[in-house]
C-alpha cells in the first residue's frame, strides 16, 4: 500500500509540472513559487539565459517571483523603452529605495542616490573631470603608471616566461590610478612581485553578492545577514576591509590637509588637487547637502568612484585583449593604424583622434562585453512603456546591457561577431549609436562622466602593448564570465608575453 501510495505521489507531481511547465522556452510560472526555480537553475549561465528570454519575448519580459516576496522585475532590452526610462520620463525611474537597500554598501555615492545628493555629485565631478587642465593631467598621471608599472611587469614576466593574469595587471592598474586622481595615494599595487591588496579583492566580493541580493528574494538574503552566513557574512567582512582602507586614506588626506586646505575654491587649483581634497574642502566650508557632512559621506564618494575608476575600465581592457586573441586580422588593422604614429604623452590628445580602428574596436568589446551587466530602476508612478507594458512602483525595471548589445533586432545578425567596423562611417570617422542602442556608458541625465577618462585610459594602454609586447592565451585556460555585477573573467585571464621584434 505504502509502494502504491509513493507512486501516486511521483506521478501526481509529473503530472503537475507537465501541465505547468513553460511551452515557449520561457521560465515556467510556477504555482506559489513563481518563475523563481527556472532563475536559479539557470543562475550560473545567467547572462547567456538573458539573452535567450528576451529573444523569445521580443525584447521585454516580466518576472514573477514567490507569491510572498511581491518580486516584480521587468527585465527589457528594447531601445525604446531604455530611451523612455533614462531619458524621456527619467523623473520618474530613480535608483528607489529597493535599490538603495541592495547596494547598501554603497551609502549617498553617486551611484545610489537621487535628487539633491545625486546632483550634488555630478557637479562636483562635472567641475573635476571638466576641467581643461584635467585631460593632460590624466594623461600625465595615466603614463606614469605605464612606464612605472605597466612596462616594469610586463618586460618581468616577459623575460622570465612568467603566465600573468592580465585581468589582475589591469585591475591593479586601474586601482592606483583611480586611488591617484581622488586621493593623491598611489597603493603601487602593480609592480613586480604582485603584492596582496585585500581592498581590492573586497571589492570584487562585494560586488558578486550585490548580484546574488538581486536573484533572490529579499527575505532569503537579509535572513542569511541576520544569521551572518553565507554570502553575507563575506559581505560583511568585505565591507569592513574597504571600510579600513578608505577611512586610513582619509585620516592620512587630512593630515597631509590640515594647514592647506583654502577657504575658497580656486579654480584654477581645482585639477592640481584630488578629488577628496575638493570634496573635503566642501564638506570644511558646509556646501555638502543637508546630513552629509564628515568622513562617513567622503568613504561613501571614494567608494563609488572606486567602483567607476578601477572596474569599468580593468573589464573592458581584459575583454578586448581576449578578443583580439580571437580575432588577429583585428591586430593587424590596429598595428597598420599606428606603423606610422608615434604616440607619447605630449602629443597624446592630438594623435588620439587618428585612431580610428582602435575606437571602433573597444566600442565593440564594450557592445559585447559592457563592464556594467544591468541597471535597475523602480517607477516613482505607474507608467506605460512604449512596448506597451504596465510598470508600477512595485516592480523593478532591469536594462540588461549584455543581452542589448547581443540581439539581432537591434545589431544585425551578424551581432555575436566582433567587427569594430561597423563602428566606422565611409568617411572613414566613428560611426555615432545613439545611447539607448549602445548603453556601455549609461544614457540620458546619467550618462558616465568618465567616458572620455575611460578611452584615454584604454588607448594609451593598449597602444602601449600592442606596440610593443605579443599576448598569447594559455592553453585551454577557461574565459567564461563572473557572476557578478561588474563583468569579470570568473577565472581571471592568464597570458603567456613577449616582447616584438
Amino acid at each position: 500500500m505504502e509502494y502504491v501510495e509513493i507512486c501516486i505521489s511521483l506521478l501526481s507531481l509529473v503530472l503537475f509540472s507537465y501541465l505547468f511547465r513553460s511551452k515557449n522556452g520561457l521560465p515556467t510560472n510556477w504555482p506559489l513559487l513563481g518563475m523563481l526555480p527556472a532563475l536559479l537553475k539557470n543562475v550560473h549561465r545567467i547572462h547567456d539565459y538573458f539573452i535567450q528570454v528576451m529573444e523569445i519575448s521580443d525584447l521585454t519580459f516580466l518576472f514573477k517571483g514567490p507569491w510572498f516576496t511581491n518580486m516584480y522585475l521587468l527585465a527589457t532590452v528594447d531601445p525604446a523603452n531604455v530611451h523612455h526610462v533614462m531619458s524621456k520620463n527619467f523623473v520618474n525611474y530613480p535608483k528607489g529605495s529597493k535599490l538603495n537597500e541592495i547596494l547598501d554598501v554603497l551609502g549617498d555615492g553617486i551611484f545610489n542616490t537621487d535628487y539633491q545628493v545625486w546632483q550634488y555629485h555630478r557637479k562636483m565631478a562635472q567641475s573635476f573631470l571638466g576641467h581643461p587642465k584635467f585631460h593632460s593631467f590624466l594623461v600625465n598621471k595615466t603614463w606614469d603608471k605605464v612606464q612605472n608599472g605597466l612596462i616594469p611587469v610586463l618586460d618581468h614576466v616577459s623575460q622570465n616566461s612568467i603566465d600573468v593574469d592580465l585581468q589582475d595587471l589591469f585591475a591593479r592598474f586601474t586601482f592606483d590610478t583611480i586611488c591617484t586622481i581622488v586621493m593623491d595615494y598611489d597603493p603601487r599595487s602593480l609592480s613586480v612581485d604582485f603584492p596582496c591588496l585585500p581592498s581590492s579583492k573586497a571589492l570584487d566580493d562585494v560586488e558578486e553578492v550585490i548580484f546574488y541580493r538581486h536573484v533572490v528574494p529579499s527575505c532569503v538574503w537579509k535572513f542569511q545577514r541576520w544569521l551572518d552566513i553565507g554570502q553575507e557574512k563575506k559581505y560583511r567582512k568585505a565591507w569592513k576591509t574597504l571600510d579600513n582602507f578608505i577611512y586610513k586614506c582619509i585620516s592620512m588626506k587630512r593630515e597631509q590637509s590640515s594647514n592647506k586646505l583654502k577657504q575658497k575654491e580656486d579654480d584654477d587649483d581645482k585639477v592640481s588637487a584630488d578629488l577628496l581634497t575638493l570634496y573635503m574642502i566642501q564638506d570644511e566650508n558646509h556646501n555638502t547637502p543637508s546630513g552629509n557632512q564628515g568622513d562617513k559621506f567622503l568613504r561613501d564618494t571614494i567608494l563609488n568612484f572606486f567602483v567607476a575608476g578601477r572596474d569599468t575600465t580593468s573589464a573592458t581592457l581584459s575583454w578586448f585583449f581576449y578578443l583580439l586573441s580571437k580575432n588577429p586580422r583585428v591586430i593587424s588593422m590596429i598595428k597598420k593604424e599606428l606603423e606610422n604614429i608615434t604616440i607619447n604623452r605630449t602629443n597624446f590628445k592630438e594623435v588620439s583622434s587618428k585612431l580610428v580602428y582602435l575606437h571602433g574596436a573597444l566600442c565593440e568589446a564594450l557592445r559585447l562585453y559592457p563592464p556594467v551587466v544591468f541597471e535597475a530602476k523602480s517607477p516613482v508612478e505607474s507608467d506605460m512603456l512604449p512596448s506597451g507594458h504596465h510598470v508600477n512602483p512595485n516592480m523593478q525595471i532591469i536594462l540588461d546591457m549584455y543581452a542589448m548589445g547581443r540581439m539581432k533586432s537591434i545589431w544585425g545578425n551578424d551581432c555575436d561577431e566582433f567587427k569594430p567596423e561597423r563602428w566606422i562611417s565611409e568617411q572613414g570617422k566613428i560611426r555615432h549609436e545613439p545611447s539607448y542602442k549602445f548603453i556601455a556608458f549609461n544614457a540620458g541625465p546619467r550618462t558616465c562622466l568618465g567616458k572620455d577618462m575611460a578611452f584615454t585610459q584604454m588607448k594609451i594602454i593598449a597602444t602601449t602593448i600592442i606596440q610593443n609586447y605579443v599576448i598569447q592565451v594559455v592553453e585551454e585556460h577557461p574565459v567564461i564570465p563572473n557572476i557578478s555585477i561588474i563583468l569579470h573573467m570568473k577565472y581571471g585571464f592568464k597570458v603567456r608575453i613577449r616582447r616584438s621584434r
